[in-house]
């Protein structure tokens, strides 16, 4: 198969048992990295239930990237609060909800799961562009990464993606040696090296850069040292300063859903 990053014939790297019941053949691109599973035929049945059970890193993980994004907009977006903002395949809602708590005016969007944790800031185009889309451990479940950031980027007339996946260094990893491949619930299906995310950015047009687990995808460059420095571990401490800085949204967004259920 050709690999949709760069185009470069993918040749057999391993296969393995999905879901417990199915063999998938993964494939590898020798040019760019990108390692990704042919024809996976379980998806409509694995995405019947959207958040695997297994994802128990999910709340921990939506806490750390809130006080990473904070410090991105604020301190190299140069946000002060004023701008639109949208968490695209948001899940339940959690990410949305931590950031409108932290002061940023943050919306919700996902095909596949229900708004349960912020109801009432679902994201539609008449609201206007967005500053920046956020999009957290989406693209291993995508077959086409390029025609998903150039949708999203498009819809909500971004000029920043700031999303989340785990990347692998040299050869792909052993089946048994990284739990990202997630066998169990044959939801991850494509794999990205830094160099792999690098030449999809040049392919779309757009600058990369990455630090401590964050990812960006930009129409301007972002300084890669201050984004290391804004991400690193004191970005928690950070948040906090933030939300004082700008006011957080909780009891503003109490007083709104209120006025509306009266």
């Amino acid at each position: 198969m050709e690999c949709s990053i760069c185009s470069n014939p993918m040749k057999a790297c391993f296969t393995a048992t999905v879901v417990r019941k199915y063999r998938a053949r993964y494939e590898v691109c020798d040019k760019c990295g990108f390692l990704a599973v042919q024809e996976p035929c379980w998806l409509e049945e694995v995405y019947s239930r959207p958040i695997a059970s297994t994802d128990t890193g999910l709340v921990m993980r939506n806490i750390s990237l809130a006080s990473k994004v904070a410090g991105v907009l604020y301190w190299i977006m140069r946000e002060r609060g004023k701008g639109r903002y949208l968490d695209i395949a948001g899940g339940c809602g959690l990410f949305t909800r931590l950031m409108r708590d932290l002061g940023f005016d943050f919306y919700w969007e996902d095909k596949y799961c229900e708004n349960i944790i912020s109801p009432g800031f679902e994201y539609n185009p008449e609201k206007g562009k967005c500053r920046a889309v956020t999009a957290f451990e989406v693209l291993e479940h995508l077959p086409d990464p390029a025609s998903f950031i150039e949708e999203t980027l498009s819809m909500s007339g971004a000029q920043l993606l700031l999303f989340s996946t785990e990347l692998y260094a040299g050869a792909p990893p052993q089946p048994g040696a990284w739990y990202y491949y997630a066998f169990a619930t044959g939801q991850h299906i494509a794999f990205y090296q830094r160099r792999t995310l690098e030449m999809l950015g040049t392919k779309l047009g757009l600058h990369f850069a990455s630090a401590n687990g964050l990812h960006i995808f930009s129409r301007t460059p972002v300084n890669e040292q201050l984004l290391r420095v804004v991400t690193g571990w004191l970005s928690s401490a950070a948040a906090s300063w933030i939300r004082f800085r700008i006011g957080s949204k909780t009891m503003s967004d109490l007083d709104l859903m209120i006025n509306r259920i009266e």
